[in-house]
């Protein structure tokens, strides 16, 4: 069960995304394209639609390849969200006329570079959350005070794990080359299945019936049907699940180096602004750590938010935290029966791992009513997550 920081302040109650205009993100660029260069970046809206939609749209409808399109942020596709990408070698009249569904065109403008992922300031949100509570107004404005002052807890949160919940465990199983155990987190505990048909073919699956299983699954399951095609063709679990598409296995991982940040940031959760000795602290304005050796000496710039502690996100080049802090990293990993060397993966999922700030700053945080619902407005850093925000002032982990 999730705690919150702002767990003395009652919650909003209430629901989000019941409809694309209750949930809008924009991306605050990093920079503006200059207006020359062989790269065209499209300022987009898009509704309903995840990135990957949106780049398979795009490159469908001009005839590139996908993997030549730059993207500095990936969005969800319950909301209406505008951001950049990049698109090699397009004329800005190519797109003038370009007509795709859930997509709508803002600006073409020249640049010379290719857009990179994390190439944007931050995303600023505004949320509408319907039929709250009694005095909804009243406490959300004192959770964002909270949050203004102290930071929000940086958390990846549920929705990085999945539907069933288990994509870290999925990750684990990759790091410690389980791939039978990986094959059952893929296709699922059916004790926590609701679909009928998934829960049947997940049941046949776990005992052993793969022509049941594969009959059962939905069609949609593309992946996990792709994996009985291969185990009933006399491919091991090592070689099927490997050859699922690298951007899910990256997924799978990250997840696993998401679980264990969170874990810290709950371990720290109440005194996420007061450095121990052997954090390594993380600067605000440029993203970088420096080892702290003197707790008392440093906790003046972090109670100016110009630095915050840091939690590891694991991978076998990542700088450990030392003393206090570094034991508590040092205990999650063995945990997982893991070492930094079994990080080291081939087929380009070899994690390399860094620093992430166990908080992040709270900027432009407004609310008002709006008849029984609340309108809120905020400013995060790139990489932070508006439902963190969310949790602390509905008071739900994860709330939908």
């Amino acid at each position: 069960m999730t705690e919150f920081l702002t767990a003395a302040i009652p919650g909003t109650g209430g629901s989000i995304k019941e409809s694309l205009e209750d949930f809008l993100v924009e991306e605050i660029p990093l920079y503006l394209p200059c207006g020359e260069g062989e790269h065209l970046y499209l300022e987009v809206e898009k509704r309903g639609l995840t990135t990957f939609d949106l780049l398979q749209r795009v490159a469908k409808a001009l005839k590139i390849k996908e993997r030549e399109i730059g993207y500095a942020g990936l969005k969800d596709a319950r909301a209406t969200t505008r951001q950049t990408i990049s698109l090699p070698g397009v004329a800005p009249e190519a797109v003038e006329h370009l007509a795709i569904e859930g997509v709508r065109i803002l600006s073409a403008l020249r640049h010379r570079n290719k857009l990179r992922l994390g190439h944007l300031a931050g995303n600023r949100f505004r949320i509408r959350v319907r039929g709250v509570a009694a005095g909804a107004l009243e406490h959300a404005q004192a959770s964002l005070q909270q949050l203004q002052q102290q930071g929000v807890p940086n958390r990846f949160g549920e929705q990085r794990y999945g539907v069933l919940g288990n994509s870290h465990r999925i990750g684990a199983c990759l790091l410690r080359r389980d791939y039978q155990g990986a094959l059952g987190e893929i296709i699922g505990n059916p004790e926590q299945i609701s679909n009928p048909h998934w829960r049947q073919g997940a049941e046949a699956f776990a005992a052993g019936d793969l022509a049941l299983a594969l009959q059962s699954l939905p069609g949609r399951f593309r992946d996990e049907r792709a994996l009985l095609h291969g185990l009933i063709g006399g491919q091991s679990a090592e070689t099927v699940v490997l050859a699922m598409p690298r951007k899910l296995l990256r997924l799978y991982l990250s997840a696993w180096q998401s679980s264990l940040f969170d874990q810290v940031v709950a371990r720290r959760l109440q005194n996420l602004g007061t450095l121990w000795a052997g954090d390594l602290a993380y600067k605000h304005d440029n993203g970088a750590c420096f080892l702290v050796t003197d707790p008392a000496t440093e906790q003046p710039r972090a109670d100016r938010f110009e630095i915050s502690p840091s939690g590891p996100l694991f991978g076998h080049k990542l700088t450990p935290a030392q003393q206090q802090a570094g034991a508590l990293e040092a205990e999650l990993l063995a945990a997982e029966d893991l070492s930094f060397d079994d990080l080291r993966l081939s087929g380009g999922l070899s994690l390399e791992g860094e620093r992430r700030p166990l908080r992040v700053p709270l900027q432009g945080a407004a609310v008002e009513a709006e008849g029984e619902n609340l309108l809120l407005s905020f400013v995060l850093p790139k990489g932070s997550y508006a439902t963190c925000v969310l949790a602390e002032v509905i008071k739900a982990a994860a709330p939908e």
